[in-house]
């Protein structure tokens, strides 16, 4: 929802009834994974998506006619190869949909939540799909409050723990609850949705490579700062707009500034004055992916060095040396792109190999 959110925002404001579709659940190939939405407005408005074009046309459909009718519906699109005509999805895998209807009457939290998201602020959405609970009932989970119900005060006790849960890890699933949130496999599902706060990209070294790699970053939703010790590079107009540019000894930065499994590290800094004290740094911290750029020969020599200042194997494994995959790239942008799906084949667990060569399922179950 967080890219179609400034529409949703206008609509909501102004009061204008929206139908919001949202994937609830996928299976095998499925082309958007759980979270992904689309909402139709006024004047037959459209934003985002929930299947890349295949099924598009008929959520459209399915938007208006739960705003005339006030009710919330649950939909499940898959692949059929009976009729070559019938709405489905062409990749052979399927998706369940919930639509909802969404008004300042029937969602009153959804402007706090709009606020929360757009500002990087941590809150799930827990929606009601199926089950004896009113179907598309909402109820928003803050770290310290909530807002909204799903219908009775022991199923909003029982979803609001789990909410916290899951906003902890950043994470979105379906839950199974009792009417009275008893854990029941039975009953009510709801599907929890967290935002949490863009993860973050780490890059040091103010080059061009630089420039390249912090747009790119800021492209696929990282929040983005370029670290450098030497002023006369770490300027901000050399950069993307909303890219934090710091002046300080990166390791000095990194040591001062927060890391979670979902952080990106680049090293760009291609010298040992500045990548040896970094890296020993930043490989004794949480991070998903941290890369550096150089030579082999470079790599070698950095290794060494690491490991003469106490870095074990285990710790050293975590690098990503030389950075980015074998894309053949020579420009910046070239660069850029091979570190991003160096990132983007790491978090999912793609292989990097052309789709050509591969078998199996595109998009196959996230492992991270």
């Amino acid at each position: 929802m967080r890219e179609i959110l400034p529409a949703l925002e206008r609509w909501y404001a102004a009061r204008i009834p929206f139908g919001l579709a949202t994937v609830v659940a996928v299976s095998r190939s499925a082309p958007r994974g759980p979270g992904a939405a689309m909402a139709v407005g006024a004047d037959d408005e459209v934003v985002g998506s929930v299947s890349g074009g295949c099924v598009e046309g008929a959520v459209f459909e399915l938007a208006q006619e739960v705003v005339a009718s006030g009710e919330a519906r649950l939909e499940t699109f898959g692949y059929s190869d009976e009729d070559a005509f019938a709405v489905g999805l062409t990749c052979g895998g399927e998706i369940t949909l919930l639509v909802r209807p969404v008004t300042s009457a029937t969602d009153p939290a959804f402007g706090a939540v709009a606020t929360s998201v757009a500002a990087g602020e941590p809150v799930t959405v827990a929606t009601v799909v199926d089950g004896p609970a009113p179907r598309g009932a909402t109820l928003a989970v803050w770290p310290g409050t909530e807002a909204g119900t799903l219908g009775t005060a022991g199923l909003d006790v029982a979803v609001t723990a789990d909410a916290r849960g899951e906003l902890a890890l950043g994470a979105s699933a379906l839950r199974h609850y009792g009417p009275h949130g008893e854990r029941r496999e039975d009953a009510v599902t709801v599907f929890l949705q967290s935002f949490a706060p863009p993860p973050r990209m780490l890059v040091f070294g103010a080059i061009d490579y630089a420039a390249s790699v912090a747009r790119i970053g800021d492209f696929l939703g990282y929040r983005v700062t370029v670290c450098d010790a030497r002023p006369v590079f770490a300027t901000p107009k050399r950069f993307p707009a909303g890219v934090e540019v710091v002046v300080e000894w990166p390791h000095r930065y990194l040591a001062s500034t927060e890391t979670d499994e979902r952080t990106v590290i680049c090293v760009l800094t291609h010298d040992p004055k500045f990548d040896v004290p970094l890296l020993e740094e930043a490989l004794r911290r949480p991070a998903a992916y941290i890369g550096a750029m150089g030579s082999r020969r470079t790599h070698d020599e950095r290794r060494a060095r690491l490991t003469e200042a106490g870095l074990t194997e285990a710790e050293l494994s975590r690098l990503r040396s030389p950075l980015g995959l074998d894309l053949g790239a020579r420009t910046p942008e070239e660069v850029a792109v091979s570190v991003a799906a160096e990132i983007v084949a790491l978090r999912w667990g793609g292989s990097g190999s052309p789709l050509t060569t591969t078998a199996g399922a595109i998009h196959p179950r996230a492992t991270a």
